[in-house]
């Protein structure tokens, strides 16, 4: 899939997704070093980390739309709305989480909501991978079953 935002001949959108995928990453750390034992702290920054990749995150999002608004190609159009639906995904439950996280007084989070903080992670991991291999030209089977040959 071709860009159209682009600096120096690299692709804006791949670099921008690792600053919001390793902010996701170093919050579910932080938050697995609170609920072992650490010092509270350790869930603010967790909470400020998944702040800060949320505004990153729109950022990628806003940059994989432009380049699914002036790709050429109907499946090109097909494989990119399919990432950033999981790109919108993962921002949301992440804003979930950091919106059921604001209550507490130390931004903590229960083991709950911690489980739910791994599978967001793991989604955004998986999102990555498939942005990865749609930016290469090469997409999984799944993908092209999902945006395989519209015949209506």
């Amino acid at each position: 899939m071709e860009t159209r935002l682009s600096v120096a001949g690299q692709a804006v959108q791949p670099i921008l997704v690792m600053f919001p995928l390793g902010l996701f990453a170093m919050a579910v750390m932080f938050d697995m070093a609170d609920l072992l034992g650490g010092p509270t702290i350790l869930g603010a920054l967790a909470y400020w980390n998944i702040v800060a990749g949320l505004i990153g995150g729109t950022l990628v999002t806003a940059a994989g739309t432009v380049d699914v608004m002036f790709a050429r190609r109907s499946r090109d159009r097909r494989l990119g709305v399919l990432r950033g639906l999981l790109n919108v995904g993962v921002l949301v439950v992440f804003a979930v989480i950091a919106m059921l996280r604001v209550r507490e007084p130390e931004r903590v989070v229960s083991g709950g909501l911690f489980a739910v903080e791994l599978l967001a992670l793991a989604l955004a991991g998986f999102g990555a991978w498939f942005a990865g291999e749609v930016a290469n030209g090469r997409s999984p089977a799944f993908a092209r079953a999902a945006v395989g040959n519209r015949n209506y």
